[in-house]
């Protein structure tokens, strides 16, 4: 068998990914199975089953055997939850058949941050089911200007690795979706998110200070970036992504700390773009930072009617080949740098972007870069 350690990235990805999908087979051939029916979860969307939940992970982590909790069909209503290891196996799948849903209060959860969070987990896998995190009274507190709890992430990945979520659906979270943070070697396939396009802070996948994310076959529509990538995120994989509503996969805000780490090798590629505010955007604060961005490649992009195809600021060097698409304004290409800290070594290859049937216009302020092939609408530099 291959080495991972002398694979380049993304075929190291690959062979992680296929080293996942292994162990999950086997998982399901020798595991111990625990269902919080069992346990005494209420399928009937209204009796508390945070503690049977609880109950089922305790048992499932303490087993020296792989372990499948089984959730079946309805709707089970649960208030926070922290699932937490290390556990005494590395395969724990969450087999979802029903709807977990968050409480109708959002006040209930909105002050805890998370409303399901694992922490220092490996190997964990969340397949199917579908999460209802019920934001919508919180979003209507938020915009009649009263004061309102912030509202907790529907399911957070906190300092874990080898983690895989397939076929989950996060409808109405009240803040983020899905966030990612501190963790090793993460992969998401055939994810859905919902939730209103004027739905205030609800991302749908944030990752942050991890490394070996991939992102596939996922549909994402919300009220603010469908995926944002945080400092200290490296080699992340996002391919054949449908984004819309939403503001667009967005890398940042960077620089905001003076001692920030950097975000490097992200690949963005075969994603469609339909009806967001931006495409692809990368945004900073203009002042002094470690802080980086590095080896960002967005790919094979489709873009219908979005605000705002491509739009750079500060001092970050995107490669961007083979993007092409409508725009819903004139200017559909945005480089807005200070003149303290320009944008250099910009790329563009293959742009093509239209708007009412005619060339875009493109705008740059203190930016610099090179061209390849044809770019519409023609570039400022």
């Amino acid at each position: 068998m291959a080495n991972p350690k002398s694979l380049s990235y993304p075929a190291a990805a690959v062979f992680a990914l296929l080293m996942m999908a292994i162990s999950i087979t086997n998982v399901d051939a020798a595991a111990v199975t625990f269902s919080v029916s069992s346990l005494g979860a209420k399928a009937d969307g209204s009796t508390d089953s945070t503690k049977a939940f609880l109950s089922a992970w305790s048992n499932a982590c303490a087993s020296v055997n792989p372990a499948v909790i089984y959730v079946p069909a309805g709707r089970f209503l649960l208030g926070n939850a922290v699932f937490s290891g290390p556990c005494k196996n590395n395969a724990i799948t969450f087999r979802i058949a029903g709807t977990l849903v968050a409480p109708s209060d959002y006040r209930v959860i909105g002050n805890a941050g998370n409303w399901l969070l694992f922490q220092h987990v490996n190997g964990v896998t969340i397949s199917g089911g579908v999460l209802d995190g019920q934001g919508t009274g919180l979003w209507d507190c938020k915009s009649s200007g009263k004061s309102c709890p912030s509202g907790a992430t529907t399911l957070s990945f906190s300092n874990s690795n080898n983690v895989v979520v397939s076929g989950l659906i996060s409808l109405n979270s009240q803040m983020f979706h899905i966030v990612v943070n501190g963790c090793q070697n993460v992969k998401m396939q055939g994810v859905k998110v919902n939730a209103a396009g004027n739905s205030p802070n609800t991302d749908g996948i944030h990752v942050q200070m991890s490394s070996g994310v991939t992102i596939l076959d996922s549909k994402i529509s919300t009220g603010d970036d469908c995926v944002s990538v945080g400092p200290g995120t490296t080699n992340l994989w996002i391919e054949n992504v449908a984004c819309g509503p939403g503001h667009g996969i967005s890398i940042g805000s960077l620089g905001k700390d003076q001692q920030e780490a950097g975000v490097q090798n992200v690949t963005v590629k075969t994603v469609t773009f339909t009806g967001t505010e931006n495409g692809v955007r990368i945004k900073s604060w203009g002042r002094p930072s470690t802080g980086f961005a590095r080896s960002i490649l967005f790919q094979h992009i489709v873009m219908t009617n979005v605000q705002n195809p491509i739009v750079i600021d500060q001092n970050y060097c995107p490669n961007d080949k083979d993007i092409h698409g409508t725009s819903a304004t004139e200017v559909a290409v945005k480089f807005d740098c200070s003149s303290m800290y320009p944008c250099n070594g910009i790329r563009l290859q293959d742009v093509k972007l239209t708007y009412n049937n005619q060339a875009a216009e493109a705008s740059c302020i203190h930016a610099g870069g090179t061209t390849a092939g044809t770019v519409q609408p023609t570039s400022c530099f």
